[in-house]
């Protein structure tokens, strides 16, 4: 078991390593002057070339690529020789560390990762990220929960009822589910109950969880607009769901046992709810678990749509605002999400299934 997660780890870090230079590559050959952003149109050159001399753009491209995983790894080496130097522990960046090694100029630090600083507010990308992370974790877990627990029980509907009008019905909502883009759904949804029927729905205001006080006396809990987010976000997968439930319960349905405990005369519902979908749930853990690593990453066009503020609308106001640091630090951090996500899930199937170590 012990290599199985050692193996598991490695082939995480190594589709880190192969994101984290596919995204400086890419975000270090599109248009724009980082410089010129900080300071305006009308700035100077000697204030320009002193920006670039401090994010250490005027350097070749493979120094600037090596100060970028020494900023990102947890440790990282660092000189004291020169104060102005890009590998200079700068204790504003990388505060608060640990000196694990000292020779000499040369000092080994243990760090949180730092994701540089936004061109335009000038805040920590880490900070930025934190703040916005909590309302994206939450839209991703109750669109989740929402998708799981209809899903489920539309499979098992579908399976009992198989070939009634329920079943029919749900397999053509499954279908037009899984074919539906989350940016078009939330575009969709918003001019439908948010628009056409507000009057009914009384959710015709977009935000966050914690709205704004229309009198500036702070702000109030409105659960109202992680309704039509979380819908939104929650119907691709619980198409999936709903689908994968109701043919895995087809099969397990047409077992000898299950025939052999209806025999013995046990009702149905007993036989459904303790013996067959117990067996049945065992695809559906497995999309689940790989579906909520998704949300994390395809919440962005929802958040955009409904302005909740989230890691997605951190991304496009950056990509508006050619606020690099800011959309490369919250890639890497869905990247990394959904890595840890994957390895959790292959350690829990290996300690359920012996069979997938040998994998």
């Amino acid at each position: 078991m012990h290599r199985f997660i050692l193996k598991r780890l490695y082939y995480g870090l190594f589709v880190l390593f192969g994101v984290i230079t596919l995204v400086f590559l890419l975000f270090n050959v599109l248009p724009g002057d980082p410089a010129r952003m900080m300071l305006g149109q009308r700035a100077d050159m000697a204030s320009v070339e002193a920006i670039n001399r401090e994010l250490g753009l005027d350097r070749p491209l493979m120094v600037q690529y090596l100060g970028f995983l020494n900023d990102l790894s947890p440790v990282s080496l660092h000189s004291v020789a020169d104060h102005s130097s890009m590998w200079f522990p700068d204790s504003a960046r990388y505060a608060p560390f640990i000196t694990l090694v000292s020779a000499g100029d040369a000092r080994v630090l243990l760090k949180k990762p730092y994701l540089r600083r936004s061109y335009q507010s000038k805040r920590k990308v880490s900070e930025i990220i934190s703040q916005a992370f909590p309302n994206t974790m939450l839209l991703a877990l109750v669109a989740m929960g929402f998708a799981a627990i209809a899903g489920i029980f539309t499979g098992i509907v579908s399976a009992v009822r198989k070939g009634s009008w329920i079943d029919r019905v749900s397999l053509i909502v499954s279908v037009f589910g899984m074919s539906l883009p989350s940016f078009f759904a939330a575009i969709l949804m918003a001019w439908i109950f948010a628009f056409v029927l507000a009057d009914f729905t009384g959710l015709n205001m977009f935000g966050s969880l914690f709205t704004v006080d229309d009198f500036g006396r702070g702000e109030y809990l409105d659960l109202k607009n992680l309704i039509l987010p979380a819908l939104t976000l929650g119907i691709r997968p619980l198409a999936v769901i709903s689908g994968l439930t109701r043919n895995s319960m087809l099969e397990v349905l047409s077992q000898d046992y299950i025939r052999t405990a209806r025999a013995k005369g046990l009702s149905y519902y007993r036989v459904i709810t303790r013996h067959a979908l117990r067996n049945a749930l065992n695809p559906v853990v497995t999309a689940v678990s790989g579906w909520f690593a998704s949300l994390m990453a395809g919440a962005v066009f929802v958040e955009y749509v409904f302005d909740w503020k989230g890691i997605g609308v951190v991304i496009v106001n950056g990509l508006e605002k050619y606020d690099f640091p800011v959309v490369m630090g919250a890639v890497l951090f869905i990247a990394v999400m959904l890595v840890i996500i994957n390895i959790f899930v292959d350690i829990i199937y290996g300690l359920l299934d012996p069979r997938v170590r040998l994998a």
